[in-house]
């Protein structure tokens, strides 16, 4: 056990203490924010806001540009949930859950597609296509922008991408060193399919009061 401890650790050696507190507390609120989606809960939004400054600024230093592109689309997308999920019906109750409709789906399609193509440019462009992670970087990208789409839109499909994506995340982080992240994204995939069953109740309610 002490062996498993003193390997996570070791990749912190040469890395400045400032980068290692930031990346615990963005672990930390980046942690509540998908705990208060789960939830359907409206502080998943400010939480989720101080999380992905944090990590908009850590992946820029780590070079990670696709997750840093990510970070600053989930801010701005947060304004955008915090916003939609403050609204109510016509009976004054909150927006519920709903399933996506065909021309949801083919706007998830076309952020998927134009997500990938958009990160590929900057990865070109800044000739950072020199390892297999900015593949792996790209794709995770373009996954988790339909994902944080959908979750604006409380659309259950939403936790679908989460969890694909986060399954991927964990060995990728894992890989360049960010144990915490990695460990974080592990916590993810969990509360993502707690998530899912728990919104799949709450879309049966609305379905069944409808």
């Amino acid at each position: 056990m002490s062996a498993i401890i003193d390997w996570l650790f070791s990749q912190y050696q040469d890395v400045e203490t400032h980068l290692i507190v930031l990346e615990f507390i963005g672990v930390f609120f980046g942690f509540l924010s998908v705990w208060f989606s789960k939830e359907e809960n409206i502080l998943v939004y400010p939480t989720g806001i101080i999380s992905t400054a944090i990590f908009v600024y850590i992946l820029l230093v780590y070079g990670l540009l696709g997750d840093m592109l990510i970070n600053a689309y989930y801010f701005i997308m947060s304004i955008f949930g915090w916003y939609y999920w403050s609204r109510k019906d016509t009976n004054n109750n909150d927006i519920p859950v709903t399933v996506t409709t065909y021309k949801e789906q083919l706007w998830s399609l076309f952020i998927f597609l134009a997500t990938t193509l958009f990160v590929a440019v900057v990865y070109g462009v800044n000739d950072n296509f020199n390892n297999w992670t900015a593949y792996i970087d790209t794709l995770t990208t373009a996954i988790f922008f339909v994902g944080m789409w959908l979750m604006a839109k409380k659309k259950i499909e939403n936790w679908v991408y989460w969890i694909i994506g986060d399954i991927i995340s964990v060995p990728l982080y894992l890989y360049k060193g960010l144990v915490f992240t990695s460990f974080q994204y592990l916590l993810f995939t969990i509360i993502a399919i707690y998530g899912y069953r728990a919104w799949k109740k709450s879309l049966n309610k609305s379905l069944q009061i409808a």
